[in-house]
């Protein structure tokens, strides 16, 4: 369904919480919305694989790298499973890699900056937790939109 942030925000004024503007948008999608999955790491992105792999169709895996801007977090190949799934989009409080790849897929793809370093793979981190960063906090479940004006957090769907 179609939407601006920017409508969203004066029609559900009391409803929804706006995220800090912090974040480039490097996917080929720039306007994506859909219930929240997340994963918590630092500079190791096994888990973030793992959720591409398995969270549901349409779903927007928020990634909370601790801001870490040493290493990336996404590359070509992971974003290349979320457009495959049907994800709609991949939130990252960290840095993403193969940024020129990404800019032609369709999926939405945002990121604090980019870092050609790949990430260690321990699967160290967690996973459908409520984390916090950008001012906000994001709950699984909760629903984002994202689009070139900001991103907007609802406890509910706000496009039925």
């Amino acid at each position: 369904m179609p939407f601006n942030t920017a409508d969203l925000c004066d029609e559900f004024t009391n409803q929804v919480k706006v995220a800090e503007p912090i974040f480039y948008s490097y996917g080929g999608k720039k306007k994506f919305s859909g219930p929240i999955a997340t994963v918590k790491v630092y500079e190791d992105n096994v888990l973030v694989k793992k959720a591409l792999e398995t969270i549901p169709e349409g779903t927007v895996l928020v990634v909370d790298g601790g801001g870490s801007r040493k290493c990336a977090l996404l590359g070509d190949n992971l974003a290349a499973i979320g457009q495959k799934r049907g994800l709609a989009g991949v939130i990252i409080y960290g840095c993403i890699r193969d940024s020129a790849e990404i800019a032609e897929m369709e999926i939405g793809v945002l990121a604090v900056g980019t870092n050609p370093f790949k990430s260690i793979k321990q699967g160290k981190g967690h996973e459908n937790i409520s984390i916090q960063f950008a001012g906000i906090d994001w709950v699984p479940g909760h629903f984002v939109y994202a689009d070139e004006d900001g991103i907007l957090i609802s406890e509910q769907n706000l496009l039925k």
